[in-house]
């Protein structure tokens, strides 16, 4: 058990990528990290390293999110290890593209495993074995759209929301449950440069977000304690972007 007065939180998918963005600012703010991975142990005891540097304390967990079972456990342990356990950060993430006529079973399911099942039982366990503190649900702001490309991955972010809100309810007035829904910030490694300048066309500010940018909203979240149920959507203007039909540009001519 660490001795410290420190405040810890719990990042999932904390070794790599936006997860390691967000545990690296909880670290520099101030907390101690309870690390979760799934398969990633190099990039944990590396992103672990990193967060210690910061004079704070990390321990790395180790759990298979598509396992309800080990959920529950792994509050446990993370609350044996930091008593002062505040924060669970359900950052981790599941990603396939494919359209509702492709998508299969098992792709379905893997989905909502990670991105739905998997923050509402963590919830619920944080709820019932904490008792106090703050659920900040990692989400998408493509949940604005109905993009049936994504249609497993959408849904299950959708559903994300909907839980984010119903939780904060719920689990009121101990435990606050607030989501932050990203937009153009960490495109996956596969992406063309002509790609992000295509999607920077469609953003207001015109500019690709930064991790920064996020954590940044995930502290603000954490720090004002009059906020719950909200999903604060961080993309630059992305999702306001679409306008619709304007009957103001109506041509017959060419109808």
């Amino acid at each position: 058990m660490t001795d410290t007065a420190r405040p810890a939180a719990l990042v999932t998918g904390g070794a790599v990528r936006l997860g390691r963005a967000l545990a690296l600012a909880l670290a520099e703010a101030g907390y101690d990290i309870a690390l979760h991975y799934g398969t990633s142990a190099t990039a944990a005891a590396d992103t672990a390293a990193r967060i210690r540097s910061h004079g704070v304390d990390c321990l790395t967990f180790r759990c298979d999110l598509t396992d309800v079972s080990g959920l529950a456990p792994m509050i446990a342990d993370a609350l044996a290890a930091f008593p002062r356990l505040a924060v669970l950060v359900n950052s981790a993430s599941a990603y396939a593209q494919g359209r509702i006529a492709q998508t299969t079973p098992e792709v379905f399911a893997q989905q909502f495993d990670v991105n739905l099942r998997a923050p509402f039982f963590l919830t619920q366990a944080f709820a019932a074995q904490v008792g106090q503190g703050n659920v900040v649900n990692i989400i998408d702001n493509k949940i604005g759209y109905h993009q049936f490309d994504y249609a497993a991955y959408l849904l299950s972010k959708k559903a994300l929301a909907e839980f984010t809100a119903m939780a904060a309810v719920e689990f009121a007035p101990g435990v606050r449950v607030n989501g932050v829904a990203p937009g153009v910030v960490l495109p996956a490694h596969t992406r063309s440069e002509e790609y992000i300048a295509w999607r920077l066309q469609g953003i207001p500010l015109r500019r690709q977000g930064q991790t920064g940018h996020i954590a940044g909203a995930m502290l603000s979240l954490l720090a004002n304690e009059f906020i719950t149920g909200q999903v604060l959507t961080v993309d630059g203007g992305e999702s306001l972007a679409e306008v619709g039909r304007n009957a103001a540009q109506f041509d017959p001519s060419k109808v």
